[in-house]
């Protein structure tokens, strides 16, 4: 079913108290010439939705659909009830449905990332062995593969680097495989550690992963951090410090195009800044120490 921005969330909270078993909130215009990007984070003003949201409840086949939905608007005195249709859904081996939308993610000749079911199409690449997990960075976001096609050409052997807000650890971990000498990975999620050692230990790689707030002393040859741009702003002068003076280099993704300057800004005072690469609405940005 279809609703307005103002009352799509309020409508899947509904839909969810009378029973649905998930629900989800799309463009409805997706795939038009009308279909609007949405992007938020801490520190920009909240994220409205879109003008038109398409509404989908996955829900038990014996429910009755029509009245879960009538007292879902009920609820909200949402009137009328919105147009719906109900599509079964067939019993599927999801784990093997779930694996078939991720197959291996080139990120250049040399360097590809691979799910641990599937077979590496060039044997001979860098193939980093990762699944999708609960932590971020699976290789599929231009952001992630900014930073590893950036690692890809900057590291030349024998590093010190620091992946800061390491996700799923891919960056330190394919740091290792194309040649540097010791990688540290720091995130605030307690999740994301334990998954990234996990990864790191598939890959044969001895990567490091630590919290924020225990996070030793350590002189980086490449700084490397995919976030967002409100938290990188806040971060430039932490991570200026964790960048070696003169030699040391950074790249900052996660960053949209129209954000660009207000990072360059933030990091100047340590770094000379210069837009390294993009793909979309999304821009790198890599730095010298000064």
């Amino acid at each position: 079913m279809r609703a307005d921005a103002r009352a799509a969330d309020a409508l899947s909270d509904a839909l969810l108290a009378q029973g649905a078993l998930s629900v989800s909130v799309e463009d409805a215009d997706a795939g038009t010439a009308d279909e609007v990007a949405l992007y938020g984070e801490p520190g920009m003003p909240p994220v409205s939705g879109w003008p038109q949201s398409l509404i989908k409840a996955l829900c038990e086949k014996r429910l009755d659909h029509a009245q879960l939905v009538a007292a879902a608007c009920l609820e909200l005195g949402l009137a009328p009830v919105p147009d719906f249709r109900v599509e079964p859904v067939e019993e599927q081996d999801w784990v093997r449905r779930s694996q078939a939308q991720f197959e291996p993610i080139r990120i250049s000749a040399k360097l590809w990332i691979v799910p641990s079911w599937a077979v590496a199409p060039d044997p001979e690449a860098i193939n980093l062995v990762l699944d999708p997990g609960l932590a971020f960075g699976t290789g599929s976001h231009p952001s992630t593969r900014l930073c590893l096609q950036w690692l890809e050409q900057t590291v030349r052997g024998g590093e010190r680097v620091l992946d800061y807000g390491c996700g799923s650890g891919i960056l330190a971990i394919a740091a290792l495989r194309l040649g540097a000498n010791a990688a540290l990975g720091v995130d605030v999620d307690p999740l994301a550690l334990p998954a990234a050692q996990a990864n790191a230990q598939r890959n044969r790689v001895d990567a490091r992963f630590i919290d924020a707030e225990t996070a030793p002393d350590f002189e980086a040859d490449l700084v490397v951090a995919n976030i967002l741009a409100n938290p990188l702003i806040l971060l430039a002068p932490l991570l200026a410090g964790y960048t070696a003076e003169r030699t040391g280099r950074i790249a900052l993704s996660g960053i949209l195009k129209t954000q660009v300057q207000e990072v360059v800004d933030a990091y100047a005072p340590w770094f000379s800044m210069r837009v390294a690469d993009g793909e979309g609405d999304w821009a790198l940005l890599e730095g010298r120490r000064s």
